[in-house]
Parts: structure tokens; C-alpha cells; sequence
């Protein structure tokens, strides 16, 4: 196809970047140009991931900023937090369009990036040009972005099925709870203990209560939808199972509701949305949205105590990182916003 969008990937053998070469391999609009991948260099992507085979055969290449120029017009870099902001200001001043998939250029306030990722954000100027890449809350200003930080995957679940409640203004902003779990993917493909098989199956436990980053995240765009400074507890959780964000966010009700003006007022705040699906009744399952792009949203009132529980559920490599990530670029391009992320999941 003429006028395809040419792709290059920075990190492509980390499982978010190994997930957007699979999507852009059927992509209708675009096509994948270049790959990076520093532990892999002059390997096939299809070598180290032999499900690849014959789909991507493309070789991994090491950086080269004029390179990128010349094959690309748009970089995904999926490399880890605080590796970003060292090589976008040269991809940047290059021209080349730039989706990052780390924490790097997510936040309005450098001392916000700062406190929580305990760095010194390197590129600040580029961080006031970055565009939060959340398309259901900032689509007007991705579509004129040159440099998108796409949300974290705990981020958008809790974000998206909290947003309609605080923008009604029907519920306590003083007293939110995120309950999240996080399949096991969601750390990333790098060695770690905690992250071995048998420290996984068959166990679940909580980590970095009250202190996790991704609470910075969720609190500065809740705070933009409440238009009041939103603090919350958000506490994430390791659960058995390869990929899946599941939310469960608990907050009181200043005012009595019923379930179906609930699911009225969810409906109307996402009007038009291609991948947030609101449950009118029953609740979402991990297993709805695994493997594509959707968010499921479903609600309870507790009568007795006035509040309300939101489950939210997504794949933490599809919304959560790659799919998001082509999304955002479907929309910088002008393409069809679900052109190559539109499937149901795997269900199974």
C-alpha cells in the first residue's frame, strides 16, 4: 500500500516492543522499517521470537539517530524508564514523530517525574512539549503531538474507570481506594526472583503499597478531569497469569445514584468510543480484554454504606502499552483510529 507509515522500534525485544512489531505486522497503514535492540544486534526479531517467523524477519539494528531519520516517521521507544530521555532529544531534533512507552514523558510537572522515579529528568524542555497519550481524555491534542508519552498500563484502567465519577463530581475525592492487579508480564522481560515461576504460580501478593509510581500518573490526570488535586491509595498486587490489568476502585458517594444512571452517565462521558465498552450489568473478566484493545468498565452501589465499587479490566501489553501505543499513531497520521487494533481478544 502507497503512503504506508514507516515504523522503527526502540527496545523490540522487551515484550512491549515485541507486541507492537506483531501489530504492525498486519497493520493496513504502516510498516515496520527499523528495530533496535541493544542485546540482540544482528539477530532476526523471528530468532528471538520464533512466533515471528516468516511475519517479522527484520534484523536487529543498534541505534543510529540518522538512521532513524532516513527509514522512519515514526519511533516507538519501548525502553526502560529513564533510558528514554537520554536518546529522544536526538530522535526529536531529528523530526522524527516519537511514541515512548516508559514513565520519561507522562508527567505536566518535572518535580512530580522527579520525586517518584527518584532521577533528574534530563530533557525538561521535551517534557513540556510531550503530550499525555490517553486518546478517551487528550485526542484534540495527540492528533497535533510530536512526542506522545503513552500512559502506563495500571494508569489507564484505573484512569478510565475513574474519570467519569470525578468529572460528575458525585463522588468523595478524599477517600479513593484502587485495589490492582497486574499479570506477571506487566514487570517486563528482565531476570528478577520475584518473577521466577515458582515464586509466581500459585501466589499473590502485594508490592509497593502506597509508594508505587504509577499513583503519581493516575493522580495527575484524575486531578484534571475533578479540577481539583486528586490524592488516592492505589495499591498494586502480582497475580499468577501471564498479562491482564484488573482495577477494582472503591469511592463514596456524596449523593444517592441509581446502578442504571451510573451506567447512563458512563455511557454518555464515553459516547463515541471506539474501545471503552461499559457493562450494564455483570462485571469484566480479565479474559474479556486479553490480547486487545478494549477497556471493560462495570459497576457496583453498595446501598448500605452509599458507594460505589468500579471494576475496570485490561491487557497491560495491548491498552496498556503496544495497542494504546498504535492507537496514538493511527491517530498523529490521520488513519483510522482502530486500523490494526480492532480484534476481539483471545478470550481463551
Amino acid at each position: 500500500m502507497e503512503n504506508q507509515v514507516r515504523v522503527g522500534i526502540l527496545g523490540v525485544t522487551g515484550y512491549a516492543g515485541v507486541e507492537l512489531a506483531r501489530i504492525i505486522s498486519s497493520h493496513p497503514n504502516a510498516k515496520l522499517t527499523y528495530i533496535v535492540s541493544h542485546s540482540y544486534v544482528g539477530q532476526k526479531l523471528s530468532e528471538v521470537y520464533p512466533h515471528l517467523q516468516n511475519v517479522v524477519d527484520l534484523t536487529c539494528e543498534e541505534l543510529d539517530v540518522k538512521t532513524a531519520q532516513q527509514r522512519c516517521d515514526v519511533v516507538f521507544t519501548a525502553l526502560p524508564h529513564g533510558a528514554s530521555k537520554e536518546v529522544i532529544p536526538a530522535l526529536y531534533e531529528a523530526g522524527v514523530k516519537i511514541i515512548d512507552l516508559s514513565g520519561d514523558f507522562r508527567y505536566n510537572d518535572i518535580r512530580v517525574y522527579e520525586q517518584w522515579y527518584h532521577q533528574e529528568h534530563t530533557a525538561p524542555e521535551l517534557l513540556e512539549k510531550s503530550v499525555y497519550g490517553l486518546p478517551e481524555l487528550h485526542r484534540a491534542e495527540i492528533k497535533k503531538a510530536d512526542l506522545i508519552g503513552n500512559p502506563g498500563c495500571y494508569t489507564t484502567c484505573s484512569i478510565l474507570g475513574l474519570a467519569p465519577l470525578l468529572s460528575a463530581k458525585i463522588c468523595d475525592t478524599k477517600n479513593i481506594i484502587i485495589d490492582a492487579k497486574s499479570g506477571v508480564s506487566g514487570a517486563g522481560r528482565g531476570l528478577g526472583i520475584d518473577y521466577h515461576f515458582c515464586e509466581c504460580t500459585e501466589n499473590m501478593k502485594a508490592y509497593k503499597l502506597a509508594t508505587h509510581r504509577h499513583t503519581s500518573e493516575i493522580e495527575q490526570e484524575l486531578s484534571l478531569v475533578a479540577g481539583e488535586t486528586i490524592m488516592l491509595s492505589f495499591s498494586p498486587h502480582l497475580v499468577p497469569m501471564k498479562r491482564g490489568i484488573f482495577a477494582t476502585s472503591y469511592a463514596n458517594l456524596n449523593k444517592s445514584i441509581s446502578h442504571q444512571e451510573v451506567v447512563s452517565l458512563y455511557q454518555e462521558f464515553y459516547k463515541g468510543e471506539p474501545f471503552v465498552r461499559i457493562y450494564e450489568s455483570g462485571l469484566p473478566e480479565s479474559n474479556h480484554v486479553a490480547g486487545s484493545n478494549f477497556v471493560d468498565i462495570g459497576f457496583c452501589i453498595d446501598e448500605r454504606l452509599n458507594r460505589i465499587i468500579i471494576v475496570s479490566a485490561i491487557d497491560n501489553l495491548f491498552k496498556g502499552a503496544a495497542g494504546q501505543a498504535v492507537q496514538n499513531m493511527n491517530l498523529l497520521f490521520g488513519l483510522e483510529e482502530t486500523a490494526g487494533i480492532s480484534a476481539a481478544g483471545y478470550y481463551l
